[in-house]
């Protein structure tokens, strides 16, 4: 049975207050987001912010995640006295709990770490933590407790999110407690299982080698498309029937049918079916046609069918699982882009994804239900 919207966290809002191009910006976020801009706006630079806080959320070190956490910083950020630079991101997920909201301090020079973190509900601080000592790997943290000791001191570790440490140090005997770990849930729970998606058709034409195959999930590139293809046909026909009906929408000419086959070396082969015998080799198909397909096959399927790092010990009727689509719209022509909008918020209505997608102009999705517009230019983001 599928969980009532209210049970599943959501990503509410990011707030990227000191992020490369952003200062201050408050982006508000529907089960359909378009963020849309011209090119240096900063579409692209709010999605990694995204799947930074996910990423972190999974437990993920701060150096993994921010590869260059220099080009985080915002250009005309002045250093102070001690050399030190950074950023802030944060987001506010809604949930069972509330509106719970998470605030993170990087410090990107000289030395990448966390200098302070806050979760709150309303009035009430849950977590906060504050850089004391410089040349200890720690920050300092008080997290709400309740009852006669208002909040537990005690330290955390400088290079990784410490919400998602929590269930961690926090015993849950007291309301206070299981407040806080009900909060620090659902923050994890709303981030963590994000699917950053570009389809790279470069990738896509190729025959997928026998050593590619993998575990028959998706990567965020689709440079394993075929495999995918040959898993998702083989266990669900009506998801299969679905997704050829959405193929047909972006490709030109007849569409019967998607097929893979396996060639002698193991390799698999992706053809659209024309009807007749006649294949169409998935490489000859323009960018455009390529990564409508993809695209449609990622909104269809789900955490099972992609690589994306889901709460184990959460149902999945209770995870939020959010696509996330860099330059969503290249190669689209504005039919494209439209058939896939609709098809991103048919998905959303029935509680399947959420989807964010970063799009120069977002003319094609206008009138569709359920979308939410965020201009970076009009809005001044």
């Amino acid at each position: 049975m599928t969980a009532a919207p209210l049970d599943r966290p959501e990503v509410a809002e990011l707030r990227l207050s000191a992020f490369a191009g952003h200062r201050s910006a408050v982006l508000p976020l529907g089960p359909v987001t378009l963020i849309a801009g011209p090119s240096g706006s900063g579409k692209s630079s709010a999605l990694r912010a995204y799947a930074a806080l996910g990423r972190l959320s999974a437990g993920e070190e701060l150096a993994d995640v921010f590869a260059d956490p220099v080009a985080c910083v915002p250009e005309r950020a002045r250093a102070d006295g001690q050399r030190r630079r950074g950023f802030r991101i944060g987001c506010t997920v809604d949930g069972p709990a509330g509106a719970v909201r998470l605030d993170l301090a990087v410090q990107a020079e000289p030395e990448l770490r966390v200098v302070g973190e806050r979760l709150t509900l309303g009035p009430l601080v849950l977590l906060e933590t504050a850089l004391r000592d410089p040349s200890r790997s720690v920050v300092q943290a008080a997290w709400y407790t309740g009852g006669n000791a208002q909040v537990t001191r005690g330290p955390l570790p400088d290079d990784r999110l410490g919400t998602a440490l929590l269930p961690l140090r926090v015993a849950g005997r007291t309301d206070g407690q299981r407040l806080v770990l009900a909060a620090a849930e659902q923050v994890v729970v709303a981030l963590r299982s994000a699917f950053a998606c570009d389809p790279k058709p470069g990738l896509m034409r190729r025959p997928l080698p026998p050593g590619r195959v993998g575990d028959g999930r998706l990567l965020g590139g689709c440079e394993n498309l075929a495999a995918v293809l040959w898993r998702t046909r083989e266990e669900c026909g009506n998801r299969h029937a679905r997704l050829v009906a959405e193929v047909r929408k972006g490709c030109a000419g007849r569409v019967d049918d998607v097929l893979v086959t396996e060639a002698d070396d193991g390799s698999l082969h992706a053809f659209l079916d024309r009807g007749d015998g006649v294949r169409t080799p998935v490489g000859r198909l323009g960018d455009g046609e390529l990564r409508h397909l993809a695209l449609a096959l990622v909104l269809l399927t789900g955490p099972g069918v992609l690589e994306v790092d889901t709460v184990a010990e959460v149902p999945a009727a209770y995870q939020a699982f959010t696509v996330l689509g860099d330059r969503f719209d290249r190669a689209l022509d504005r039919h494209q882009l439209r058939a896939l909008t609709a098809l991103a918020g048919e998905m959303c209505e029935r509680g399947h994804v959420r989807f964010v997608g970063a799009v120069g102009d977002a003319a094609g999705a206008v009138g569709l239900d359920g979308v939410t517009v965020v201009d970076l230019e009009r809005d001044g983001t």
